[in-house]
């Protein structure tokens, strides 16, 4: 699976941080960073969580 995020609509409030913390990172500068676009299968709950957790519906997910 592929982690897509669309930082237009992202407001980085690092939600998704809480989530997965080992994917997601919002840093000082205030922006949120993917630190693994393509975790393995055992993420899956946490991105499943991730996408649903987003306040602004930036997070999604692509199937290879």
């Amino acid at each position: 699976m592929k982690v897509v995020v669309d930082f237009d609509e992202c407001a980085s409030n690092a939600v998704c941080m809480g989530i997965a913390p080992d994917i997601f990172e919002v840093r000082d500068d205030g922006y949120l960073y993917i630190l693994n676009e393509n975790p393995g299968e055992e993420y899956r709950e946490q991105m499943r969580e991730s996408v649903n957790g987003c306040p602004t519906g930036a997070i999604s997910i692509v199937e290879d």
